[in-house]
């Protein structure tokens, strides 16, 4: 007999996150080709089955027993270490070894599939296993972002000295990535950076300055933003180098971690203040293009930050969803009460908006990176709104969650507090609410990203408008019209123009959102998933009276 009908208080501890979970079961065969779901499916339950049982009790041990910071050795010498849990040093060989999932989309073989794994793999993946660690997220992202950037923008010699490392299986072998770019002046302002960077006669550089947020402190290898001696003022002076944690002959580089952060959440995760004293590193790219190189990397973590936000948010209502359907209270099942139904769905609406626009995103960059005309701008613009919104929502999705559980939801034997702590931090790390907001704007203005969000828009509800009911498209077409409009005028040249930003990237997230949703009930035949789109309709984007009752 399951543990639910024996106790008053439900547990959903072992259930597994993939099995269960028929609405991403069922909208995996839309954006998975069919050869590859049959390969995948086994290694989907296995992620699913750890999340529910292993790695969320690792997780909650990681979690209550952070990482420290060693500042010599037992005999006196200078040797720093960040000491791991080994929960979370597990969670990194689930993550990173036996999954791969910061090499997989720069590898020819993983997880027994041939040829480069499509990154909507990586995010189902990714998505399952954040429902139960979080922190971890981070290395995992930027060791796969890193490895993007330098794939991309670094020389022959350079990749070819670091990437077996970034791309290795092998737990003991494999290297992780970190970005060093926030300074105490210089957050999302990148042309304040003031770290100095000294040419060393050779193919390298030296590095001097301080950065002030870094996650991963200890990888073996982070990008880090500097300014070469005599590079002017400003963004163009910018340059990114690969600093790695150790030289080549296997001493340690020439910086330090100053302390590590005592952090709100992830604090399974180390992040510490570093300080550069003439540490090695190399450039990569073009001198003074150090800005748009890294901003490759931040928007491929950008995405991840959208994909951490729908893990979090699916755990947070599937949580809420099972205390639902076995807590009794005044004879009843809570999910039969009518407040309660509501609450779930106002729960469930920003969670699956946030998992439609988690495919939908991870479906341009592959368009993208094969070079599809017109799949760039679309991506372009999908980023920074999913990351805008859907790490915004979270905030809110997990703390209404909560309160679905009582009291005990407010006790850190059980998953909500971590949610909810670190729900926070994703609408802060990669660029704040504000910053990727006007990032909205600017993929508008500078990469004529609109157009292509309506031409996908337009797209999918052409697909799906001979299975709508012809009111219900027309109104998702005017609601993107007014949209659009609305993201124009924020992208117009007039004084105050850019303060309409973020009531901007909004509307275009929901109405997107709302189009896609239709697309995904019709292709596959969801009836919830179109009455949830509905819901954004009527909840997140059509003007309502306030004091008429709901229906």
């Amino acid at each position: 007999m399951p543990q639910a009908e024996q106790h008053p208080i439900p547990d959903r501890r072992g259930e597994n996150f993939y099995t269960t979970d028929q609405e991403l079961r069922a909208l995996l065969p839309l954006y998975l080709p069919d050869d590859l779901l049959r390969h995948m499916a086994p290694h989907f339950a296995r992620m699913g089955e750890l999340a529910g049982g292993k790695v969320d009790d690792l997780a909650g041990i990681a979690d209550h027993h952070p990482p420290t910071l060693q500042y010599r050795s037992r005999n006196g010498l200078d040797e720093q270490r960040v000491l791991k849990h080994p929960a979370y040093v597990e969670l990194e060989r689930i993550a990173l070894s036996e999954f791969g999932l910061g090499a997989m989309s720069h590898r020819e073989e993983t997880l027994g599939w041939r040829g480069p794994m499509p990154a909507t793999v990586k995010y189902v993946l990714t998505y399952l296993f954040v429902q139960s660690e979080f922190g971890l997220c981070c290395p995992v992202s930027m060791t796969d972002s890193l490895t993007r950037t330098l794939r991309k923008f670094g020389s022959p010699e350079l990749v070819a000295r670091y990437l077996p490392r970034l791309t290795s299986l092998d737990f003991e072998d494999l290297a992780q990535g970190a970005m060093f770019m926030t300074e105490q002046a210089a957050g999302s302002d990148i042309a304040a950076t003031t770290a100095r960077a000294q040419p060393a006669g050779d193919d390298s550089w030296l590095l001097h300055g301080d950065k002030w947020f870094c996650s991963n402190p200890d990888a073996d290898l982070a990008m880090v933003l500097a300014r070469p001696d005599g590079a002017p003022a400003g963004m163009k002076g910018i340059s990114l180098f690969l600093l790695p944690r150790r030289l080549e002959d296997g001493s340690a580089n020439r910086y330090r971690i100053v302390r590590l952060k005592d952090k709100l959440g992830t604090r399974s995760m180390a992040s510490g203040e570093i300080r550069l004293e003439g540490a090695v590193a190399y450039l990569v790219g073009e001198a003074g293009r150090g800005f748009v190189q890294i901003a490759d990397m931040v928007n491929n973590s950008r995405l991840s930050n959208g994909v951490r936000a729908a893990g979090l948010m699916r755990r947070a209502v599937a949580e809420a969803e099972f205390i639902a359907r076995e807590r009794h209270a005044f004879g009843r099942s809570l999910q039969d009460m009518p407040l309660m139904r509501r609450q779930l769905d106002k729960l469930r609406v920003p969670a699956e908006q946030a998992r439609t626009m988690m495919f939908q995103t991870a479906r341009a960059l592959a368009r993208s990176d094969a070079g599809e005309p017109g799949a760039y701008a679309l991506l372009r613009i999908l980023t920074p709104l999913i990351k805008f919104r859907a790490c915004r929502d979270a905030r809110k999705v997990t703390g209404d969650a909560m309160e679905v559980r009582g009291g005990c939801g407010y006790i850190e034997e059980w998953s909500d507090p971590r949610l909810v702590r670190d729900a926070h931090l994703g609408s802060i790390w990669e660029g704040t609410s504000n910053i990727v907001a006007l990032d909205v704007i600017r993929a508008i203005k500078r990469d004529d990203a609109l157009p292509a969000l309506r031409a996908h828009t337009d797209d999918l509800l052409g697909q799906a408008a001979g299975k709508l009911a012809p009111d219900f498209a027309d109104t998702l077409r005017r609601a993107m019209d007014g949209a659009c409009a609305l993201a124009m005028a924020a992208a117009g040249d007039g004084d105050g123009s850019d303060v309409l930003a973020r009531q901007a990237a909004s509307a275009l997230y929901h109405c997107a959102s709302a189009i896609a949703m239709a697309w995904e009930a019709v292709t596959g035949g969801s009836v919830d998933r179109l009455r949830w789109a509905g819901l954004v309709l009527q909840h997140r984007v059509l003007p309502r009276d306030p004091l008429a009752p709901d229906a």
